[in-house]
This record gives C-alpha cells, sequence and structure tokens, in this order.
C-alpha cells in the first residue's frame, strides 16, 4: 500500500520562506503525478502545483511566482518551496499522488479528484 509522509511545516514569520517534502514509500508503477494541495480559512481545497515523472509541472496561476515545485523520482519525494509568506498563506498543506499509465506521460493535473492516495497534511502558521 503507498504512504505518504509529509514534513517541513510549522509556525513562520511573515516574509520568510518554506520548504515542504513529502515522500512516498511503497510505489510500485512506473509513471505517476504527485502534487500539493492546501485549504486555508474560508476557501476550498486547492491545487497548488503538481509534478510528473518525467519532469512536467503544473502550477497554479495565482502562486506562481512565490511557489516552486520539484521532484526526485529515485526518493519519489516532493518539494513544494514557498517564498514571501504572507499570513494568507496559512492553512493546511497536503501531498497526493496518481498513477499514470504510458499514455498519460507528461500529465500533472491540479484536480483533487485526479488522485488516489493523500498523506495526512501538515499545519502551515504565517505570523505577521
Amino acid at each position: 500500500q503507498v504512504q505518504l509522509v509529509e514534513c517541513g511545516g510549522g509556525s513562520v514569520e511573515a516574509g520568510r520562506s518554506l520548504r515542504l517534502s513529502c515522500v512516498a514509500a511503497g510505489v510500485t508503477y512506473e509513471y505517476h503525478s504527485m502534487a500539493w494541495f492546501r485549504q486555508t480559512t474560508g476557501k476550498e481545497r486547492e491545487g497548488v502545483a503538481a509534478i510528473e515523472t518525467g519532469g512536467s509541472t503544473s502550477v497554479r496561476n495565482s502562486m506562481k511566482g512565490r511557489f516552486t515545485i520539484s521532484g526526485d523520482n529515485g526518493r519519489n519525494a516532493v518539494f513544494l518551496e514557498i517564498n514571501n509568506l504572507k499570513p494568507e498563506d496559512t492553512g493546511f498543506y497536503y501531498c497526493a499522488i496518481r498513477p499514470l499509465g504510458g499514455l498519460w506521460a507528461g500529465y500533472a493535473p491540479l484536480d483533487p479528484d485526479e488522485y488516489t492516495t493523500w498523506g495526512q497534511g501538515i499545519q502551515v502558521t504565517v505570523s505577521a
């Protein structure tokens, strides 16, 4: 069974940066997409960024410039760098994985319904 372990969250001051990490264990399929999602106060869950095994990435338009996603296929890991953190970034961040067949190479969706296995999530709190 695939399990995702997240780390890197916590409480930080506005203007600082965080690097969130997520490692997937027990992955047996060759191709997959991994993504970060978040749920902030008063908003529905939204996709932040995703990366596919071949290196293709997707970043939500409103988050481009401050959010950067990267991956390590050898570790089945995904990282999310958040720069210039703002109080409105406070929320619950979690990662997920979606297996891909060969025909889906290059596919890195931001739709949460596309993902099959989820981590427990981590809290990010940004103080003014």
